[in-house]
């Protein structure tokens, strides 16, 4: 059996050099080059790449508050982080984010770059270390492809690095060269990949779902359109692949989700073993702790703009995903907030209104629909159980209507849109635009991490809404953080920013 432990790997540091980052790495210990030549390339992968995979979990990464996550979602028409006195000032990080007015040292950031890079450091250590184990090699190819998706979505020009031993400052590619190293890094791997159903690795499916990302937003990135080869790979997964929409629209958000027929590629999150999903703590109010039993009080955090909260028709299910008007303790008890009673007219009992009177600097501790998509398990720990869906077929539905749409066939992207409304129990569609395309979308990705690249694709991130005004178009990427800039002389700052 092989046997692993962690440490701190010279290859990782030397690869994230530029980046800033630390990492810890899976490897293998007691284990002679004769008995690995033995062990059989299955599980040998199995025991690896697990540690390239973990890498895409804890705090401040995806599904954890702090960094990726973070600036997906409150960046976004979504979500927003209200300051409510003393609580989440934060230096104002969060309402500069809401605001698209970030600076290029505020330190989330550099931990959404970081996220990206520590991907790639992980997945460069093990396709480094063995060339050989063919699975292996594709699988983290494919994973560092990802990881490269996200800082060209986020940043734009970005370093790629391939080696262990690269130059410690290496100079930004242009934003093609990266779309290009995706796009190449699939299309050579996607074929050696399993097609096993495994929602906690990437596959053969999972694959074309990269692929049909970078193709959707190829215009974005590059200028050019590749609306027939997103459709392409979207018809792979549908023809082919084997995934389904869940009859329940929240099974695939239980805390017993692993078994989910819709959700694609997930992040298995564990309460003990597997830390860094802290949704309940980072959006519901200090006093509903007493409502799931929550073993730690929650933060009082994220809440959920009144404007995307009412997009939702009253009939549909997805709705039941907020939580909204007078909270009770798990024995039926109104909550009170007497301490945080402020002059709030709904009084001191925990009432979530729709309406935030105010993203800072005295926004009502009670004020803002939080979030409900994900179970929040009665007696819950700080860290969830619940599976995290990155990928999901809900999504390839979508963008098979949006790519149809496109390419000037919006009935029959209607088709694929009324699936997702049909199992949301609300009226389909009569006709496909992009504005209520767009809108379904939100609906049913909200929280999941996709928002922000959305808005970006339809040409609505720069747009006004609630205590945001028209941003420059320059917002929709990030500024490459000071750090990086400070520990690598050869990057360049994007344009426009100092």
């Amino acid at each position: 059996m092989l046997r692993s432990i962690k440490i701190m790997g010279l290859g990782v540091l030397l690869a994230c050099t530029f980046g800033a980052c630390e990492l810890e790495q899976e490897v293998l210990t007691g284990i002679t080059s004769e008995q690995l030549a033995n062990n059989p390339p299955a599980e040998l992968a199995a025991v690896l790449k697990q540690s390239a995979y973990s890498v895409l979990m804890g705090d401040g990464s995806y599904g954890g508050h702090g960094g990726f996550y973070s600036y997906q979602e409150v960046t976004s028409d979504e979500m927003a982080i209200p300051q409510k006195g003393g609580d989440w000032a934060d230096g104002g990080t969060w309402i500069r984010a809401h605001r698209h007015l970030w600076n290029v040292d505020d330190g989330e950031l550099n931990g959404v770059w970081n996220f990206g890079y520590r991907v790639i450091a992980e997945c460069n250590v093990l396709i480094g270390q063995y060339p050989t184990v063919e699975e292996l090699v594709a699988e983290m190819t494919v994973l560092r492809a990802l990881g490269y998706l996200w800082l060209l979505d986020n940043f734009g020009n970005v370093p790629i690095v391939t080696e262990l031993t690269t130059n410690p400052a290496p100079p930004n590619n242009t934003k093609q060269e990266v779309f290009d190293f995706i796009e190449r890094s699939i299309l050579e791997n996607a074929e050696k990949l399993s097609k096993a159903n495994n929602r906690i690795n990437l596959n053969y499916w999972t694959a074309h779902m990269i692929l049909a990302k970078l193709y959707l937003n190829a215009e974005v990135y590059t200028g050019q359109a590749k609306w027939a080869e997103a459709e392409a790979a979207l018809d792979v997964i549908i023809n082919e692949g084997p995934y389904s929409l869940a009859p329940s629209f929240f099974s695939n958000f239980a805390q017993a989700n692993a078994n989910s027929v819709e959700n694609m590629f997930t992040l298995p999150y564990d309460a003990n073993n597997g830390q860094g999903f802290n949704l309940a703590q980072m959006t519901l109010h200090y006093e509903s702790q007493k409502t799931f039993n929550l073993v730690d009080q929650p933060w009082n955090g994220y809440t959920v703009l009144e404007e995307f909260y009412n997009s939702y028709e009253d009939e549909d299910l997805r709705k039941q995903g907020f939580l909204e008007g007078l909270q009770f303790a798990l024995d039926g008890t109104p909550l009170s907030d007497e301490v945080g009673f402020d002059g709030d007219p709904d009084g001191p009992q925990v009432i979530f209104t729709p309406e935030i009177n105010m993203l800072e600097p005295g926004a009502f501790r009670q004020a803002g629909v939080r979030v409900n998509k994900f179970e929040y398990a009665i007696g819950a720990q700080q860290h969830l159980n619940n599976d995290f869906p990155i990928f999901r077929y809900a999504d390839v539905l979508l963008m098979k209507a949006e790519a149809m749409l496109r390419r000037g066939n919006a009935a029959g992207g209607l088709e694929y849109v009324n699936q997702v409304r049909e199992r949301a129990r609300i009226e389909p569609f009569t006709e496909l635009t992009l504005d209520n395309l767009l809108d379904e979308r939100g609906r049913e990705m909200f929280g999941e991490g996709w928002r922000r690249s959305d808005l970006i694709r339809f040409g609505r991130f720069n747009a006004p809404w609630w205590e945001k005004p028209t941003s420059d178009p320059i917002r929709a990427l990030f500024p490459i953080p000071l750090n990086q800039l400070q520990s690598n002389p050869s990057l360049n700052q994007n344009p426009g920013y100092n």
